[in-house]
């Protein structure tokens, strides 16, 4: 683990709602209970938050990328979208949805991909960051905590078990994300107990074909 980062509720935006999307460094371990780390902070806990969304996990991996393409300053420190946990050689290619992991003396399982909302926009500085987030699949990913336990900077992130090999993180959340999934892949996913079950149930639209869905609010933050 790269580094732990908790956050607390804070008004940042005139004219818009609270957030805890700012995370800073915590040293030493940090207590992991069933809904995350118990001094981590969600502003609207019914979009963020909770036991499906505990931990959000960001491979510091993607940030020589946005780097290089020009879309994060350089020197850009970790916790940049909000994460709670950085590590270098996780990614969303190579995890899948299910997948049980040991973080620290917790064990938690991937529930499902991040679908970015535009407070993430107006955190990074870069309006179009959660588009940039969709296109390229960079998002990271969730856990929710099978057992409580707890975690520090420095403690290993070890997979335990991987139950469904096929599903990657990005190949879920890519499918998620665009809408563009075959009625088969929707059907299947729909029935992934694994998955959370917000993500389950949009799939079950997507199979029966329904492939429409009103993202301005959780992009743009109108209502």
């Amino acid at each position: 683990i790269g580094g732990i980062f908790l956050g607390s509720v804070q008004d940042r935006w005139e004219g818009k709602p609270p957030s805890a999307i700012q995370k800073d460094p915590v040293p030493g371990p940090q207590t992991i209970t069933l809904t995350g780390f118990s001094e981590d902070t969600q502003a609207d806990l019914t979009v963020h938050g909770g036991a499906e969304k505990a931990i959000h996990h960001y491979a510091l991996d993607h940030y020589a990328a946005w780097q290089d393409e020009g879309h994060m300053a350089a020197g850009t420190v970790p916790a940049a979208f909000g994460e709670n946990i950085t590590t270098t050689g996780l990614t969303e290619k190579n995890l899948c949805i299910g997948d049980i992991l040991r973080l620290g003396t917790a064990t938690v399982q991937i529930s499902q991909g991040r679908q970015p909302c535009w407070k993430l926009g107006l955190h990074t500085g870069h309006e179009k960051m959660p588009y940039l987030f969709q296109k390229t699949g960079r998002t990271g990913w969730y856990y929710r905590v099978l057992e409580t336990g707890a975690a520090a900077a420095g403690d290993r992130v070890t997979l335990i078990e991987r139950r469904h090999p096929g599903w990657s993180v990005l190949r879920v959340t890519r499918a998620r994300l665009t809408r563009r999934v075959s009625p088969a892949d929707a059907e299947a996913l729909a029935n992934l107990t694994a998955l959370a079950p917000g993500w389950r149930q949009a799939f079950a639209r997507m199979a029966g074909g329904d492939t429409k869905e009103d993202t301005s609010a959780r992009l743009a933050g109108q209502h």
